[in-house]
């Protein structure tokens, strides 16, 4: 990387930003995510050279172009498994996967769930525009039912994924989801996956103007976010409204909205664990349509947490305990193993 600069020297956004010409359309959501990440990574303490950038291909794939630090742009959905061996190697490394919803959950989609269970210490930022963008505009796997585009001429019959349901059922241990249009929201998100020791997965809606042009705006746009957005702390009830005058609680295991005008206090409310499993899964079908007649809001936050051991860390006990009971062997011997055969 070009101008280092000296040890102990504040780094800026701008030393974030690398001399490439960024290729995506003007008024691409991608825009924002870079510049947030560039925004964010100097207040992280990391430098330069132990952060990489990891992508497959796709649009958001262009990414460590733009990111001045190290980076390697790989194959279609096989993103993850480099970063799989990069991170076994070099379990020092801060590394970052930037992928999409076609890259990750179509080709590449085998690859997340494993990821997920193994649990390296990845951060893993899934640009999710329910379509695929850089191969001009057919549906993907998050795409709603009845898109019509060039391959879906009737509208697509194929029931979307469900990206957050998705990777709770693989047990990530960290789940979030943002949006490319809260700056602020979309930093906060960024910093909570990077201080997560395990894999963060954090979904980013983000809008592709050309192909998918607003998809999310009832949920970012000025008018209608309050009303179709919940965002989630932890240790909070679940208050959303211009006014924070709706509330969801529970009726036994179902979630209802309610009107706090009505006389519910936030005691009465749901109050988000992001510990609870179960509730996080519930919170992930909090996926409708508005205008349902039981319609909840979006969530957005952290859905879910837990702490367990890193594949790198049970990876490398496992090294050290081979080394340590084959003393100075060398690496052939102990690739042998143990139980040999011999053929006549």
């Amino acid at each position: 990387m070009a101008d280092e600069k000296p040890v102990g020297e504040v780094l800026t956004s701008k030393d974030f930003e690398t001399d490439q010409d960024i290729r995506w359309c003007p008024g691409c959501g991608d825009y924002s995510i870079l510049k947030q990440v560039q925004n964010v990574l100097p207040k992280m303490g990391l430098k330069r050279e132990n952060i990489v950038f990891v992508a497959g291909i796709g649009c958001s794939s262009r990414f460590p172009y733009y990111m001045e630090t190290y980076g390697m742009h790989t194959i279609h959905g096989r993103a993850l498994a480099v970063a799989t061996g990069l991170k076994a190697s070099r379990p020092d490394l801060s590394v970052w996967v930037v992928t999409g919803d076609g890259d990750s959950l179509s080709i590449g989609g085998n690859h997340l769930i494993h990821f997920l269970r193994r649990n390296l210490n990845v951060n893993i930022l899934l640009f999710n525009n329910e379509i695929y963008g850089l191969t001009k505009g057919q549906y993907s796997p998050t795409s709603p039912q009845g898109t019509v585009n060039k391959t879906t001429p009737m509208g697509s019959i194929d029931f979307p994924f469900n990206p957050i349901a998705l990777a709770l059922g693989a047990n990530g241990s960290f789940i979030a989801r943002t949006m490319d249009r809260d700056p602020k929201h979309l930093q906060e998100s960024l910093n909570r996956s990077q201080q997560h020791i395990g894999t963060s997965f954090l979904e980013i809606y983000q809008n592709c103007n050309i192909f998918n042009d607003g998809a999310f705006f009832v949920f970012t746009d000025k008018d209608t976010k309050a009303a179709e957005t919940i965002f989630v702390e932890n240790g909070e009830p679940l208050l959303f409204g211009t006014d924070k005058d709706k509330g969801i609680r529970l009726d036994g295991m179902q979630p209802e909205v309610v009107n706090m005008n009505d006389g519910y206090s936030p005691d009465d409310l749901w109050i988000h664990d992001e510990g609870d499993l179960f509730k996080a899964s519930m919170l992930a079908r909090f996926f409708d349509n508005p205008g349902d007649e039981k319609h909840l809001p979006r969530p957005f936050g952290v859905f879910y947490e837990t702490i367990r051991d890193t594949y790198e860390d049970m990876l490398q006990s496992q090294l050290d305990e081979a080394f340590k009971s084959k003393g100075d062997t060398d690496l052939d011997t102990l690739i042998a193993g143990n139980q040999t055969w011999e053929i006549k």
